[in-house]
């Protein structure tokens, strides 16, 4: 079975994304000098730990269209929601449950790009 392995954000001010994203979920976002093009590394955990996977910010290519909406987990959507806009971003579909599953709600960031963030229920609730 094959499975994403990076994720890529585009923003027409990655540095602003970049801030959104470490304030809001504690991401480590470094510039990456390496390339061509202008590019920020994200490491979303602990490589021997994370459950997910890393990423990249770029600047955002008019001429490539995404609609790709990558989702986050979180310990409570609810304390999420609210970081999302503290650091600039909107909550643009509200919580809402996946019967059995887990809490989910639709939010943007600071470039306009939709994300999800998730919370897995616990056994039993």
């Amino acid at each position: 079975m094959l499975r994403v392995v990076h994720f890529e954000i585009s923003a027409d001010d990655a540095e602003r994304a970049s801030k959104f994203y470490a304030n809001t979920f504690d991401w480590k976002v470094e510039k990456w000098e390496g390339g061509a093009e202008p590019y920020w590394m994200c490491h979303t955990g602990d490589d021997a730990t994370a459950r997910g996977i890393h990423g990249g910010i770029m600047i955002r290519n008019r001429e490539l269209i995404s609609s790709v909406a990558n989702t986050i987990d979180v310990p409570s959507v609810d304390e999420y929601a609210e970081k999302v806009i503290k650091h600039g971003g909107q909550v643009v579909v509200p919580k809402f449950e996946i019967p059995g599953m887990g809490l989910m709600a639709y939010c943007k960031d600071t470039e306009d790009n939709v994300f999800g963030i998730w919370q897995t229920l616990e056994a039993g609730a």
